[in-house]
């Protein structure tokens, strides 16, 4: 069984993600940190060196072997939504949350984060509020197809989204623990 987590970058994924696994006991795994590991440089230094296809098809090999995993917990990149073969795999391989804010909130999240800038590119032209507009017209209909729980971030504290995902997936989804 795999939690993956999905949604926008600034959804805040990879920081549910950690204390989710804790309280399952069981493992967790950043998509962009293994990726990052695997390709031995930055998502930034992968789209500057190879290209945006090339750090796609990075993301659909990675996470085609985390589908496989077992009591894990998966922090999907915001675009891993993309690949039509990675939802379906996300979708076989147990519950999939997707963890949702508003434009203003996620522009804000990002902004506070100095790894974003370092780490990952801009994905349009002007980036900022705009890149963040565009590609959610582009990229919620591909959450909303793949989630199994949706909640929406903006007020609640860590602990409890966490409570929620925990609340929200069950002893149902949480099959084999």
């Amino acid at each position: 069984m795999v939690i993956t987590l999905i949604g926008y970058r600034g959804s805040g994924k990879s920081t549910i993600a950690v204390p989710l696994a804790a309280r399952l006991g069981w493992d967790v795994v950043d998509a962009d940190d293994e990726i990052e590991h695997r390709a031995g440089k930055s998502i930034r230094e992968i789209f500057a060196d190879e290209g945006e296809a090339r750090f796609r098809e990075w993301e659909r090999r990675v996470l085609s072997e985390l589908f496989l995993g077992d009591r894990l917990v998966i922090a999907a990149g915001g675009g891993a939504v993309l690949n039509p073969a990675s939802r379906k795999q996300m979708r076989n391989a147990g519950s999939v949350v997707w963890l949702r804010a508003p434009v203003e909130v996620l522009a804000e999240r990002i902004g506070h984060d100095s790894s974003t800038a370092e780490r990952r590119p801009d994905l349009t032209t002007g980036g900022g509020r705009g890149e963040i507009e565009q590609l959610l017209a582009q990229r919620e209909p591909l959450y909303r197809e793949c989630a199994t729980l949706t909640i929406d971030t903006p007020g609640l504290s860590i602990a409890n989204v966490v409570d929620l995902i925990f609340d929200g997936i069950g002893p149902v989804g949480l099959e084999g623990d």
